[in-house]
């Protein structure tokens, strides 16, 4: 029954990061080790800024703003 709430409780926090257009960054490393294992990973930070930018146009996209 405990891992049952906490499985919800992950998906239901994913969910929420993906609506604002973030993805989870567990997941972006473990693409990274898995796929990508010699090139270098971001720092959480660097990661939130590049999605940031990604979602609402930074790099020369067009942003309503």
């Amino acid at each position: 029954m405990l891992n049952k709430i906490k499985q919800i409780k992950r998906y239901f926090s994913q969910g929420m990061r993906l609506m604002v257009g973030v993805p989870e960054y567990d997941i972006y490393l473990t693409h990274m080790k898995n796929t990508h294992p010699d090139q270098p990973v971001m720092s959480y930070a660097e990661f939130f800024r590049e999605r940031q930018e990604a979602r609402y146009g930074g790099k020369g996209k067009m942003s309503c703003c």
